[in-house]
């Protein structure tokens, strides 16, 4: 193979400045050129990229370019993610709308679809798991699909997640506590097992330290890491809050005022659809609360 020629893959592990990348179910090792450093740019794991394959076994090729992104994600340090299972606990922690908004919304920021999986349903009355599920209905109106089972990990529910993740590159997030590496373990099993030994066997010295990795789940990629646990309200503005809101955004056309914020305006079709009950008071609410926080926020002056 010559030195010249060129490749494109998709890295799906990072090791102390080594790239691994996938073209076609084959990996070649890589390092990143100096241009990369030159240009302040980090590769993810997740990126697409273009690189020269080392000319065997032993001499890794080069990494020269990435492709421009649709999103990334600082923790975990993933690129091109295609959606997220937020997990959330019906119970220990408490259920909490306001906690799945505030997720949703950094989630819709980042262009990432997302799908809502509920654990710990065992520890709830049959009250409260009918009440969750009548929210769960109003997520799924909206476009976000949602897993409940009783008992929490039933095998059809799992094989419904699984059935999710092909052509996907899937992130796990969701509350502190709400079980996501246990939902991982389920869905992907001997995953740990997988990261442990590819890492071992990839270690080529005492100081090698690995970072995310992706694998192959069902036709799709996983990584191997649980996302974030808990945020504010991250990366959204005053400005730009109510397009997070994919119902809101549904009838905002038929709104009186095109800039129309949804809070005092008349004519306002959002404030109507809730008034109908075809948008969720609860979602409302918390729109109108996160605006308030938001406002109350300082501005941050950077220095040049």
């Amino acid at each position: 193979m010559a030195d010249s020629e060129q490749l494109e893959g998709r890295i799906i592990r990072q090791l102390s400045g080594f790239y691994d990348l996938d073209v076609a179910g084959t990996i070649y090792r890589t390092r990143g050129r100096g241009n990369l450093r030159k240009e302040k740019i980090t590769p993810l794991v997740g990126d697409f990229a273009t690189f020269t394959p080392g000319a065997g076994p032993d001499d890794e090729g080069y990494l020269l370019a990435l492709a421009p992104r649709k999103n990334a994600l600082v923790r975990p340090p993933v690129a091109n993610i295609d959606q997220a299972i937020l997990v959330v606990a019906a119970a220990q922690p408490d259920f909490s709308l306001n906690l799945l908004d505030r997720f949703l919304i950094y989630l819709e920021g980042k262009q990432i679809h997302a799908e809502i999986y509920v654990t710990k349903t065992d520890l709830v009355t049959a009250s409260q798991l009918a009440d969750i599920q009548t929210a769960l209905r109003g997520y799924e109106a909206i476009g976000y699909r949602t897993f409940l089972s009783q008992p929490p990990f039933a095998a059809a529910t799992l094989d419904a997640v699984r059935a999710s993740f092909k052509d996907q590159l899937t992130i796990f997030t969701g509350q502190t506590g709400a079980g996501k590496s246990t939902l991982i373990n389920h869905l992907v099993p001997g995953l740990e097992l997988a990261t442990g030994e590819i890492s071992k066997a990839l270690n080529r010295g005492k100081h090698t330290t690995r970072t995310t990795e992706l694998f192959m789940a069902a036709g799709g990629l996983v990584a191997d890491t649980p996302g974030f646990s808990s945020l504010g309200l991250l990366d959204v503005t005053l400005d730009d809050l109510r397009e997070r809101f994919p119902e809101f955004n549904a009838v905002a056309d038929q709104c009186k005022f095109r800039s129309c914020q949804h809070v005092k305006e008349p004519g306002c079709a959002v404030k109507a659809a809730v008034a109908a009950g075809t948008i969720m008071p609860s979602r409302y609410d918390n729109y109108l609360q996160f605006r308030e926080e938001l406002s109350g926020q300082r501005p941050v002056y950077t220095k040049k």
